[in-house]
């Protein structure tokens, strides 16, 4: 099922839709401000489970999720004060931050050093779904088997078929990875240079 909602402005009604298909075990494919990314609720082991195996996932290589904003990661993280000064100059946007998981975060989203990949991309859409779940969903783009990126939400809709349960149609996406850096001891390390100004860092 492919559904429509406008990027600059997310109507409540279909972003309320798509948070009841998160809340029964669902999968959604929808934008983010690199790739189209598909997720479920990160509190949803069933659905979590569903994801490793349509992505042909190895378990020991956890998933990155999106929060709303600081204050969210806040509650899933251990963040500094230094890593908070440096995610709010660049959130949100195209950056993946490695921070120490907290207590809330399922083992299975969690390294075996116990830290998280954490995004807040600059993206509508995604950012009222979490507000309106109250949980962060996970981000994994949507591929084909030899890795090479969807850019439109109807072929991901033709190619995953049934073992997706809703995919949003937010207009173009960049289609560039997201850049990735960790801030573990307050010690900047970019593990992947994507999309987003790195040099500051």
């Amino acid at each position: 099922m492919i559904i429509e909602i406008n990027p600059d402005n997310p109507q409540k009604r279909l972003i309320r839709q798509v948070v009841e298909v998160l809340k029964n075990d669902g999968i959604i494919a929808y934008p983010t401000d690199t790739y189209y990314g598909i997720g479920c609720d990160i509190m949803n082991k069933k659905a979590i489970e569903k994801i490793y195996l349509l992505k042909q996932r190895d378990k020991k290589r956890p998933f990155s999720f999106i929060c709303s904003g600081l204050k969210n990661i806040s509650d899933y993280a251990k963040v500094s004060n230094y890593a908070y000064k440096t995610m709010k100059r660049l959130l949100p946007g195209p950056y993946t931050f490695i921070l120490e998981g907290s207590k809330l975060v399922p083992k299975i989203m969690l390294t075996n050093r116990k830290t998280a990949g954490i995004r807040v991309p600059e993206n509508k859409i995604c950012l009222a779904l979490v507000e309106e779940l109250g949980n962060p969903i996970i981000t994994t783009s949507a591929t084909m088997p030899d890795g090479s990126v969807f850019d439109n939400p109807s072929l991901i809709n033709e190619y995953y078929s049934t073992r997706i349960d809703m995919v949003i149609d937010g207009g173009p996406v960049p289609g560039q990875p997201s850049s990735v850096i960790s801030l573990i001891n307050d010690i900047p390390e970019i593990i992947r240079e994507g999309l987003g100004d790195t040099a500051t860092l």
